[in-house]
């Protein structure tokens, strides 16, 4: 199983790894509800406890890293669906074991769009 690269799908793998029991979705197997719950809970937390201590609007932190965390996880979905549909284990050999250099990137192509959003309508 690869890695994500939003940091909140690294916290997910490993809450998934260690109390996963409940598959989030056929799409992928191997991801769980706990993780995701996990990953979201874990990031939102660390992002808000240093957007406190960056004396900034920490509530920009929280909104932004919810927003990440919930449509990477979408973004990293919808590309192991194409990859089904596609009958595809990886999307492309330039990294191998890697899932593909579309792996290395699903999750920001959903995310930015909506964290950009955010931005432009509340920062």
């Amino acid at each position: 199983m690869h890695h994500s690269r939003i940091p909140c799908l690294r916290a997910a793998y490993i809450v998934g790894s260690l109390i996963g029991k409940t598959p989030l979705s056929s799409i992928s197997p191997k991801k769980t509800w706990e993780g995701t719950v996990g990953g979201i809970i874990l990031s939102v937390a660390v992002m808000s406890v240093v957007g406190w201590y960056a004396n900034a609007e920490w509530h920009h932190y929280l909104f932004i890293s919810l927003i990440a965390a919930i449509t990477g996880t979408f973004g990293d979905l919808f590309e192991s669906k194409l990859k089904r549909m596609a009958g595809v284990k990886d999307s492309g050999t330039f990294m191998p074991g890697h899932g593909g250099f579309l792996d290395r990137f699903d999750s920001l192509l959903f995310a930015i769009p909506f964290v950009w959003l955010y931005a432009i309508l509340f920062m």
